[in-house]
């Protein structure tokens, strides 16, 4: 698994599902199931520190928040050279109970420099998730084209006959 779908996983927490909001993290044993299928260290500190990431990284990218509130996330990290037979391998070493949390703020990061822009919230105001467009124009706005995406412009066309007609 890529940190990068860690990290959108991440994001995607917190869906509206029929209206009401959930927290796919809400407690240690939902966390610990989420980090176990994310091939991540699933402990109680690890979750504590993953929801409280997670709230960071969903502020930082809608705005309401400045990258710096990411630092106490990836204090202490370091990478390790190893050598192996083809070369240099670079081995994150994270703070115990962070592994997880440093990662998605890795991710966010790395994304920001390479791809910037691509990752945001969803255009439509009642939902609470998040994309990365890889679109080549990117001009992707809908977490989902099929959900979101359908949404919005129905409710842009019934807007404009309604408009039209009254």
């Amino acid at each position: 698994m890529t940190d990068e779908k860690l990290l959108l996983d991440l994001l995607n927490t917190t869906p509206v599902v029929d209206g009401t909001p959930r927290d796919e993290l809400a407690d240690a044993e939902l966390g610990h199931t989420w980090l176990t299928a994310h091939d991540q260290p699933a402990s109680p500190q690890e979750w504590r520190a993953l929801v409280d990431v997670r709230t960071a990284l969903q502020n930082v990218v809608r705005g309401d928040a400045e990258p710096g509130a990411l630092a106490p996330f990836v204090e202490g990290l370091s990478y390790r050279a190893v050598f192996d037979g083809t070369g240099i391998k670079w081995d994150l070493e994270t703070a115990s109970g962070r592994a997880a949390a440093s990662r998605a703020v890795l991710a966010w990061d790395t994304l920001r420099h390479e791809n910037p822009g691509r990752l945001r919230p969803c255009a439509n105001p009642e939902c609470r998730l998040f994309l990365i467009d890889h679109s080549k124009p990117n001009t992707a706005r809908w977490c989902s084209m099929a959900v979101c995406g359908n949404r919005m412009k129905a409710r842009r066309h019934y807007q404009r006959t309604r408009q039209a007609g009254g």
